[in-house]
């Protein structure tokens, strides 16, 4: 299973997406850098889809570059995988910074507002409302201070975070390796 990067927690969501558009249409993950693309963009994002309706993504990714300028640019590799860019919200860069050195719980009221307090969870059919992850992040809640604690055998401190740094080297889309990962997941 391919891992949640940092960038799909924590800035992806300050594009504001309307719900479910990106689980519709393949979303896989977000990123810093795409290591093959020889344009590398400051501040932005590289969201990597793997759409399996090809017309009813265009319509998703045309309503995106009316929705938002933030759309830089998108391109496509083999086995219909599909790369959009998206530039970072500027007001933010502090924030993504903050992101960056793993202080999470550090990030501006705004930066924090920009994402869901709770979100619907279906358990054996079930919904109920959870807190989100990105919230119990940033208020370092108690149940993820155990987990690590017990993890770790540590006792946390108060300067201690809750989720792990953020290492840019599992940040950037390297698209060889996850057409393997695809590959694997599918046998």
């Amino acid at each position: 299973m391919i891992k949640k990067t940092i960038t799909s927690i924590f800035m992806v969501p300050t594009l504001r997406f309307p719900k479910d558009s990106l689980k519709n249409n393949g979303f896989i993950n977000g990123y810093v850098r795409d290591d093959k693309n020889e344009t590398q963009y400051e501040d932005a994002v590289y969201i990597l889809f793997k759409p399996e309706n090809l017309d009813k993504f265009r319509e998703f990714l045309d309503h995106e570059y009316e929705r938002t300028k933030a759309v830089i640019e998108d391109y496509d590799y083999e086995d219909g995988f599909v790369v959009v860019v998206y530039q970072l919200d500027k007001k933010y860069k502090k924030d993504y910074e903050l992101v960056k050195q793993g202080k999470y719980s550090k990030t501006s009221k705004a930066f924090q507002n920009e994402f869901p307090k709770s979100v619907k969870i279906i358990k054996s059919g079930l919904s109920k409302d959870e807190i989100s992850l990105q919230t119990r992040i940033f208020k370092k809640s108690q149940d993820l201070v155990e987990f690590w604690e017990d993890k770790l055998g540590i006792t946390f401190e108060d300067d201690y975070e809750v989720w792990d740094g953020f290492d840019e080297s599992k940040e950037v889309l390297e698209i060889d390796k996850i057409k393997e990962l695809c590959l694997i997941e599918k046998s």
